[in-house]
């Protein structure tokens, strides 16, 4: 392919700075890259040691190394072409579809029983009929926070939650109602779904449609009611929320262990509202954490690894998981344990997760984003209609696709 040519082609002028990831197939050692924070590192550790207690694994070695998100890319691309790939990744999917085009990846169909994981997200890391990855872990999604300090339910459905920002937010005296940043069209992409459109079908963008002009419009009608801010990114709508000046967000999953920390048994979870207009939830992307395998891994080596893969991805590692980082768990028996179910917070989470859509996984996807981004902020400066910010989208992508493919 055009993309995997002109990939390769920028790689190898970069492997002078490549960091050995040693050979592939060396004897009992497997080497594991990731790009997690740092609060992950000793459940890392401790999956590593209960896996060298198993029968006749108190020889493996196992070793990580740690990259920023974007290194971890270079890094693994560049050490793949070297021959010195790692044998695994711990990694998000967005990255996936480079990795597998340009064959560095192994297809996991045929080594694990990927029904035993949840639908959503081994879709999120399936391409061209071939999954590429096994889910470590599920979500990477949006939901509804809430401060029940403030309010004690959170609303079902949008008018709902307008009528609550109309009214009972303006009696708290609260300088905002909902805390959304406008800055990353990650958050458009549920209220996309709910009016029936998505961002790409297979491998072709779908922007230019009428769902995609009714959820601009949506989002600013939110504006005009002062449903939420007139302006806010990310770090406004994280501090609005944690200092209590908005009686609700909308974030990721990820956010959920800073959130209990700073609103202790104030802070509840829902699923996004309901919109009233279609009668339809919300549907945040989803994807998650997954264990990529190298495509140097052979025999003996293949067999560890894979081994591994499995223990780590058990139903004791997940729940534990679960228990010490505050993330769903892939494994669908474990995402039916006490330990999601029992929990009001994680429960709520899983349920909106039940109501999202896979992330494409596609390399086309990355143009799709770049083709959104901008326009959509002139639709939120009211310098273009959603109509035409809808058909500008999808040009934008038509061509950003076309280049990437030169």
């Amino acid at each position: 392919m055009p993309v995997k040519r002109a990939l390769a082609v920028f790689l190898l002028l970069a492997l002078a700075g490549c960091r050995d990831g040693g050979d592939a197939n060396a004897g009992r050692t497997i080497v594991l890259w990731e790009q997690e924070d740092a609060a992950v590192a000793p459940f890392l550790d401790n999956l590593f040691a209960a896996f060298k207690k198993l029968p006749g694994n108190a020889d493996v070695v196992l070793t990580r190394a740690h990259y920023q998100n974007e290194d971890l890319r270079q890094q693994f691309q560049t050490s793949s072409i070297a021959g010195k790939p790692p044998d695994l990744l711990l990694s998000p999917s967005d990255a996936a579809g480079v990795y597998s085009i340009s064959g560095f990846l192994l297809p996991v169909d045929d080594l694990f029983d990927l029904t035993l994981y949840t639908k959503p997200v081994v879709e999120a890391i399936t391409d061209g009929g071939k999954a590429w990855g096994v889910p470590m872990s599920n979500g990477n999604h949006l939901v509804l926070y809430y401060n029940k300090r403030l309010t004690p339910t959170p609303p079902a459905t949008t008018d709902e939650l307008q009528r609550f920002c109309a009214t009972r937010a303006k009696e708290l005296k609260l300088p905002h109602c909902l805390a959304y940043t406008q800055s990353e069209p990650f958050w458009l992409m549920p209220w996309l779904g709910a009016f029936g459109g998505w961002p790409m079908d297979g491998r072709k963008p779908t922007l230019d449609t009428p769902a995609m002009s009714a959820a601009l419009d949506f989002v600013l009608k939110l504006r005009d009611d002062k449903t939420i801010p007139d302006e806010c990114d990310y770090n406004c709508m994280d501090s609005l929320f944690k200092e209590s000046q908005a009686a609700f967000a909308i974030n990721g999953d990820w956010a959920l262990p800073v959130y209990e920390k700073q609103l202790g048994k104030d802070l509840g979870v829902a699923k996004i509202p309901k919109v009233s207009a279609t009668g339809r939830w919300p549907s945040p992307m989803v994807s998650g954490k997954y264990l990529m395998l190298s495509s140097a891994l052979t025999g003996k080596k293949l067999e560890l690894v894979r081994r591994f893969v499995e223990f780590a991805t058990s139903e004791e590692m997940q729940v534990a998981q679960v228990r010490q980082l505050r993330r769903l768990p892939a494994l669908t028996k474990a995402a039916k344990s006490q330990a999601v179910l029992g929990d009001p917070l994680l429960r709520a989470s899983m349920e909106q997760v039940l109501a999202g859509k896979p992330m494409p996984m596609a390399t086309e996807m990355r143009a799709v984003w770049d083709a959104i981004r901008p326009v959509y902020a002139k639709v939120l400066l009211r310098q273009i209609s959603t109509a035409d910010a809808a058909r500008q989208m999808q040009k934008d992508a038509v061509t950003k696709i076309a280049e990437m493919n030169e």
